[in-house]
C-alpha cells in the first residue's frame, strides 16, 4: 500500500511539485527507503477543500498514516523510521543536530539590506564548522552512510545555492572543499533529482520574502 503525501505545488504551476524543503525532506526520506508513496500537490494560495477538511491547519508537508494526517517534517520521518526502519537512516545522537543552524543563518543573511550586519559572516561560519565536520566526519555528516540528519539539509542547502546566488550573487567559497564535494554527493543522488524542484520554482518562492 502507498502512502499518500500532501506536498507543496509550484508557484503558478500547480502540476509540479514546488519549493519546500519540508516536504522534500519527506520525500527524500520515502525515496531512500523505497516506501511506495503518491503525492498530491497543494496549491497553496488556493487549497483544495479536501485538503483543509482532514487537515484544518493546512499545512504542507503531510502524510497519511492509518486513515490519520500527520504533519511537521520530524514526526513524519521519525514514524518513517519506526515502521519502515530498513534502511536505518538514524544518525548518531551526536550528530542528530551538525548544521542545523544554517537554515537560519541563510534566511537572515538572504533578506538582510544592511551589509555590515553579520548575518553574512554567520552563515560562513556555519559554513566554515559543517566543513570542518565532513573533514573529520565525512562523506557524509554521519561517515560513509546517508542518514536523516543529511536529507533534512540537502533541501536547504539547495535553497541557499540558488537564492543566494540569484538574489546576492553570493557563493559559498571555494575553500570550503569538504562541503563542496558533500553538496555535489547529496544533489547527484537519485533521490534528490527526483524530487527537487527547480531552480526558478525556488527564486520564486523566495521572492516576495526577500523583497519584502
Amino acid at each position: 500500500m502507498a502512502y499518500e503525501v500532501a506536498a507543496k505545488a509550484a508557484v503558478g504551476a500547480p502540476d509540479v511539485l514546488g519549493d519546500c524543503p519540508f516536504s522534500q525532506r519527506v520525500l527524500l526520506t520515502l525515496e531512500e527507503k523505497k516506501v511506495p508513496h503518491k503525492v498530491h500537490l497543494i496549491n497553496i494560495s488556493e487549497k483544495p477543500q479536501w485538503f483543509l477538511e482532514v487537515n484544518p491547519e493546512g499545512k504542507v508537508p503531510v502524510v497519511k498514516f492509518d486513515d490519520k494526517w500527520v504533519s511537521d517534517s520530524d514526526v513524519l520521518v521519525g514514524l518513517l523510521e519506526e515502521k519502515h526502519p530498513e534502511p536505518s537512516l538514524t544518525p548518531p545522537p551526536e550528530f542528530a543536530s551538525v548544521g542545523s543552524k544554517i537554515f537560519g543563518a541563510f534566511v537572515k543573511f538572504l533578506k538582510s539590506k544592511d551589509p555590515s550586519d553579520g548575518s553574512e559572516q554567520a552563515l560562513l561560519d556555519e559554513l566554515k564548522a559543517l566543513d570542518e565536520h565532513l573533514k573529520a566526519h565525512g562523506p557524509y555528516i554521519a561517515g560513509e552512510k546517508i542518514t536523516s540528519v543529511d536529507l533534512s539539509l540537502a533541501p536547504k542547502l539547495y535553497h541557499l545555492d540558488v537564492a543566494l546566488g540569484h538574489f546576492k550573487k553570493w557563493t559559498v567559497p571555494a575553500s570550503l572543499t569538504h562541503f563542496h564535494k558533500y553538496k555535489e554527493l547529496l544533489f547527484s543522488r537519485e533521490s534528490f533529482q527526483k524530487t527537487k524542484p527547480t531552480k526558478e520554482h525556488v527564486i520564486a518562492g523566495w521572492e516576495p520574502k526577500v523583497n519584502a
